[in-house]
């Protein structure tokens, strides 16, 4: 299949690296296209770790000519680009084409079906609640993967075309997706904003003075109750809208294969038998400038729906808001859109059908 790849950095590649050894053609765009003017010119993309080897994906010159052909779309980039992408192809999509949006945040795969439904055009969306691969951007032509992940939780808009949704990811990416209720369930599923809050909160000054910091190190049996006092709020909202999701300690334990425990004790057997996964050494970094604007707050404006207290997301806003010296949760630029269709708990809910 031909694969639209939209982004152009540590994840883009990974997936552009994966999915062309597993015999799929691969296509990037972005919209600066800055970091890939070095493959656009013919240079090889050079991956190293769990999939290692020389690529060559194509590099689009505009959005609609990545999509022109295209059998599906992967939405690779980070939350804060991703209304920017949705606009673009949502004029260039046609009818037979899917979206997978890896990984899906702020309610992004609900916004991105209103378009296509404006249209009036058959085009399912796939929300996947994490990356299929960790992996770091090593330079413009480089990238290193550490992890191809056991099992991702996913679902698709409409709930009626879940099996072809599921049959994508499957010939995309190999048998490690479990299919779940709705998108509404994924984007509760998705436990980065909260892992990275607890890390980048009590780790901050590391960051900011540009350290070394191994993450499982650095997750301390108190960082990890933080951390699940963080995870529970979430459930809580999962809870209220009636949907299933994974704890944070289950999705520690599926992703490394590891007994089910405190996530203190869990990270501690992580720092003593793998390689250390370096924290971010900058704040100019998407455990932030991502998580906290399209993480955090909509699980508060989600709260807020379902009647569910979140003070300990509402302080993560609040806390890196005055650190960074500015309004992350005005950053967020899919929840106003959304809430420009007169979004209520009722609404939502209709919308994930």
């Amino acid at each position: 299949m031909k694969i639209a790849i939209m982004g152009a950095g540590a994840i883009a590649y990974a997936s552009a690296a994966l999915l062309i050894q597993n015999g799929h053609d691969a296509i990037l765009w972005s919209p600066s296209g800055r970091r890939s003017e070095a493959l656009a010119r013919g240079e090889p993309l050079r991956s190293e770790g769990v999939v290692a080897g020389e690529f060559k994906p194509a590099v689009a010159e505009d959005c609609a000519a990545a999509l022109a052909g295209a059998d599906a779309i992967l939405i690779a980039l980070p939350a804060n680009g991703h209304k920017t992408v949705m606009d673009a192809m949502a004029p260039h999509l046609v009818s037979g084409q899917s979206v997978v949006i890896s990984s899906h945040a702020s309610l992004g795969a609900i916004y991105l079906a209103r378009l296509i439904a404006d249209r009036g055009l058959d085009v399912p969306v796939v929300a996947l609640s994490t990356t299929v691969l960790r992996a770091r951007q090593t330079s413009d032509t480089s990238v290193k993967i550490a992890t191809l992940r056991g099992k991702v939780d996913m679902s698709t808009l409409p709930t009626a075309a879940a099996e072809r949704g599921l049959s994508l990811c499957k010939a995309l990416f190999g048998d490690r997706f479990r299919p779940i209720s709705n998108v509404l369930a994924v984007a509760l599923s998705n436990v980065n904003p909260q892992s990275h809050m607890a890390l980048a909160l009590c780790n901050f000054t590391r960051m900011e003075k540009a350290e070394a910091w191994g993450q499982s190190e650095h997750m301390t049996m108190a960082v990890g109750r933080l951390l699940e006092a963080i995870d529970a709020e979430r459930l809580a909202i999962a809870a209220a809208f009636g949907v299933e999701v994974r704890t944070m300690r289950e999705h520690y334990s599926l992703t490394y294969g590891l007994p089910d425990a405190a996530l203190g004790e869990t990270a501690k057997r992580l720092a003593a038998s793998q390689e250390p996964t370096l924290g971010p050494a900058t704040i100019d970094t998407r455990y932030t400038l991502e998580d906290v604007p399209f993480g955090l707050s909509p699980l508060v404006t989600l709260g807020q729906l379902c009647g569910v207290a979140t003070p300990l997301h509402e302080a993560g806003l609040q806390i890196f808001s005055a650190l960074y010296g500015r309004d992350l949760a005005a950053e967020n630029d899919i929840l106003p859109a959304l809430m420009a269709r007169q979004l209520t708990r009722e609404a939502l809910v209709a919308m994930t059908r």
